[in-house]
């Protein structure tokens, strides 16, 4: 039971020093620009990955429907488990719209299924490995091999029609919705 308690309490102390190194990073690098900042209005670059059922999951698929892409640090830390709950419990909100949404980080097509099974998701998680997704979509922390928490609405033109990279991860599914509401009747 000692044992067991103490490897309980290590993994909390590694999560909680995972969440303040992906702030204080995520701080220093926010007045950064980037050379090739996607914009509102710019197409949505495209790509293939897996998602974590082994699925593939193919950006240009989605022409036709609203896609919700959150990228977010690292499966199972404290604040992307209570981002992919929250889209978990509002997810029949954004769906009722014609909109779906997808998760990804840097981390495996196993991690992500644990992740996923872990808490129930009822949505995809994209796995990212290499970064290479997260690179194009600029959401890479400069040294580590991580995303910054920012979330992208794509219209079904796929261009981008949202880009929140100031995420509060147990409001943003909310505000997904509500903005995507705010989009179609603005069309």
């Amino acid at each position: 039971v000692r044992t067991g308690i103490v490897r309980l309490i290590m993994e909390l102390i590694k999560m909680s020093l995972l969440s303040a190194i992906v702030s204080f990073v995520s701080s220093l690098h926010s007045s950064i620009a980037v050379a090739d900042e996607l914009k509102v209005g710019d197409p949505a670059p495209v790509f293939k990955v897996q998602a974590h059922d082994g699925s593939e999951f193919d950006l240009s698929a989605r022409k036709g429907q609203w896609t919700v892409l959150y990228f977010y640090p690292k499966a199972d830390t404290p604040g992307c488990t209570k981002q992919a709950c929250a889209f978990r419990d509002t997810i029949e909100k954004i769906r009722s719209q014609g909109a779906d949404v997808f998760g990804i980080s840097a981390d495996t097509v196993e991690s992500q299924a644990a992740f996923h099974k872990k808490y129930n998701l009822n949505f995809k998680l994209l796995a990212d490995p290499e970064g290479a997704v997260i690179k194009r979509y600029g959401s890479k922390m400069p040294v580590l091999k991580l995303s910054k928490r920012w979330t992208f609405i794509i219209d079904p033109e796929l261009k981008i029609r949202a880009i929140d990279k100031d995420v509060d991860p147990v409001l943003d599914a909310e505000n997904v919705a509500k903005k995507i509401a705010e989009l179609k009747a603005a069309k």
